[in-house]
């Protein structure tokens, strides 16, 4: 067990499902204009993930940040790893670079 009871949990979430989004609200109402974008480009992506609304949890919000030493909202995780947020998915996105990388990962056919 770790020192950090939210690191461990923040860990559960990014090996339990292999796409993982920490955003703010949902992907049916998000709360924030980056978070819309990024829940937008999975959904047209077609990949299945899991979102986590960190306006509900204090500790989830703050330790998302220093667990990827990443200091923004949204931030995006596929099979474990840190991707980006909403400037880094949406450039690897129009590049193809997003689709490669879930494609590659097993997770989309085309």
């Amino acid at each position: 067990m770790s020192e950090n009871p939210t690191f461990d949990r923040i860990k559960e979430y990014v090996t339990k499902d292999d796409v993982v989004l920490f955003m703010k609200g949902t992907p049916i109402f998000p709360q924030c204009g980056f978070s819309s974008v990024v829940a937008q480009v999975l959904t047209h992506v077609g990949v299945p993930y899991e979102s986590y609304n960190v306006l509900e949890d204090f500790d989830l919000r703050e330790g998302i940040k220093e667990y990827s030493d990443w200091p923004t909202i949204p931030q995006l995780y596929v099979k474990g790893e840190f991707v980006g947020g909403c400037d880094i998915v949406r450039e690897m996105f129009e590049s193809g670079e997003l689709q490669q990388l879930f494609k590659d990962s097993g997770l989309t056919e085309n």
